[in-house]
């Protein structure tokens, strides 16, 4: 049997590679709202949120104009970014719907509830916030219960008294 990791351990960052950093920039500095820490002229780029040093790093050292890798290849299938609140979530959402981005998919997974995209080079990004642990759905024997169903974004919004506008 093997010792499990130190409980604190943790996802540091994720680095993508990107085919425009300006367009990625536009993304995740002005829709999702990381803050850029530190640029390297077109190379490379790092965003964080709370001053953090970076959470995501992008760059088009091996990259620069290229397609995205086609489906049903290997690589990332998201980076997730998780949010503190359920409010912090709606605000995600309201930038995604001012930005008209369309969502993959909205899911309640018990734990969590998330939203699913794609960023500007097809990566898939996914936007969540944890419910309290003492929320989380468990079995009668106690072991977690995750689930995924579908979330309702209206709803969502609702919460904080905002509604989809039409686009």
């Amino acid at each position: 049997m093997t010792t499990p990791i130190h409980p604190e351990a943790r996802i540091g960052h994720v680095h993508l590679k990107v085919a425009n950093l300006d367009r990625a920039l536009a993304f995740y500095v002005g829709v999702l709202g990381l803050e850029l820490t530190q640029r390297f002229g077109n190379s490379a780029a790092f965003l964080a949120a709370g001053g953090y040093h970076h959470h995501i790093g992008l760059n088009t050292w091996e990259s620069l104009g290229a397609a995205p890798p086609p489906p049903g290849h290997t690589g990332l299938y998201h980076v997730a970014l998780v949010y503190p609140t359920r409010a912090s979530l709606v605000d995600a959402l309201q930038r995604l719907i001012a930005a008209n981005i369309p969502l993959d998919g909205a899911s309640d997974h018990g734990v969590s509830e998330a939203l699913y995209l794609r960023d500007p080079d097809q990566n898939g990004v996914e936007l969540y916030w944890d419910r309290p642990r003492d929320q989380w759905p468990r079995t009668a024997s106690g072991d977690l219960a995750m689930h995924t169903g579908p979330l309702d974004l209206q709803s969502l919004l609702d919460s904080t008294k905002t509604s989809i506008q039409p686009a």
